[in-house]
């Protein structure tokens, strides 16, 4: 039978390994600690001098204010200029419309024009015609004025000699044939004194009309030189109709939304296609309003595009939205009926993306991204980097 001896050495190694072990346990408890208290402290300091000043929201993306691109006139469609996704500069041309009817439209409005220019030379002719014969007419009343004052001086002489002849006859002192000569002077005279006066009075009824015929020529020379107007009018239409035909890009931008096809016929405010302009995209941040206390505009913010976790991209608050997304929406909630539930709503922020930041990575509109805002004060607060 065999009996189990303790061997002292054995004991004594064995409860020396176990108090090592308690002193390293000991050890590793108050690393820890100290480690576990380092980070709360630092987290402490963080959250005190910045952390509590941050506002951060997921409910973020990047924004353009894109545009569609319609037809100004209806057509067929002769050409398309752009690819889907292409990279156009401001007045680049899009689509071309067939323009052999425009084309006719200004060749006929010239014609118009042309026609209104010579119509108003006509009359501006017809003016001078009529002005030369005014002051002919005028020349044409003064003689006949002349010829008043003769005819008057003439009448008066044969009246005198007609009275001094009748009393030389009466006396005696003259012959009756005499008198009968002198009778027929005077009435000779008192004729063409009527006579001057029923020229001088025809001459100014001439006058008259030929007055009315120029102001009726100075009306209708107005009539020609609004036609004229109307036709130049008419013109800049149909030439401007004709420039329309090529749809040019008003903004740069990416093509996106190409819906348009050769040999399609397009009206006025048809969508064609998109043109989105990336270079101009910014960041919209739905933040809660009960983060809002403390923003303001101008302050720094950081970017992250979700696309690009490890890019972080600066920029700066920019504007708020009058109201929140609710009161913008389809349907706006109506919390005067009803059971009432309070819902934390949401204030649209606009953000604007510093020049550098779409150079460190390609933003498209549409990304989502987490916006960061400092609201610390400008004095206080500086974009890392920076």
């Amino acid at each position: 039978m065999n009996i189990a001896v303790d061997d002292p050495q054995a004991n004594a190694a064995e409860q020396k390994a176990q108090i090592d072990r308690k002193r390293r346990q000991g050890r590793l408890t108050w690393l820890g600690g100290g480690v576990l208290a380092a980070v709360a402290l630092g987290y402490g300091l963080y959250w005190a001098d910045i952390g509590r000043y941050q506002e951060e929201t997921d409910d973020a993306y990047v924004r353009a204010d894109w545009i569609t691109i319609s037809p100004k006139v209806s057509g067929y469609v002769a050409e398309v200029l752009v690819e889907d996704n292409q990279r156009v500069a401001a007045g680049t041309p899009l689509v071309r419309l067939q323009e052999r009817d425009y084309q006719a439209r200004v060749q006929q409005a010239r014609a118009r024009q042309t026609e209104a220019r010579a119509a108003i030379a006509t009359q501006q002719a017809a003016l001078v015609t009529l002005d030369a014969q005014l002051k002919e007419q005028k020349a044409l009343i003064d003689q006949a004025g002349a010829d008043i004052d003769s005819a008057r001086a003439e009448r008066q002489r044969a009246q005198l000699d007609f009275q001094r002849y009748r009393d030389l006859v009466a006396q005696h002192a003259a012959s009756d044939q005499r008198l009968e000569s002198v009778t027929a002077d005077f009435a000779r005279a008192r004729s063409a004194f009527n006579r001057a006066e029923a020229a001088a009075s025809r001459q100014r009824t001439r006058l008259s009309v030929l007055q009315a015929s120029r102001d009726q020529a100075v009306a209708q020379l107005q009539q020609q030189q609004a036609r004229a107007v109307g036709a130049d009018a008419s013109l800049a239409l149909a030439e401007s109709e004709l420039e329309d035909t090529l749809v040019r890009a008003p903004i740069a931008g990416v093509v996106g939304q190409r819906r348009v096809r050769q040999r399609q016929y397009v009206t006025p405010g048809l969508p064609l296609l998109a043109l989105v302009p990336v270079d101009q995209s910014y960041v919209v941040a739905n933040y809660k309003e009960t983060q809002l206390r403390r923003m303001r505009p101008g302050q720094p913010v950081e970017v992250r595009v979700d696309s690009f976790p490890d890019r972080v991209l600066h920029g700066r608050v920019e504007s708020f939205s009058p109201g929140s997304g609710a009161i913008f929406a389809l349907l706006p909630p109506d919390n005067a009926t009803g059971n009432f539930t309070k819902i934390v709503q949401r204030f649209p922020v606009k953000i604007t993306l510093d020049a550098g930041a779409r150079q460190q990575v390609p933003i498209l509109p549409g990304m989502s991204v987490i916006a960061e805002v400092d609201t610390r004060d400008s004095a206080e607060a500086q974009p890392d980097g920076q």
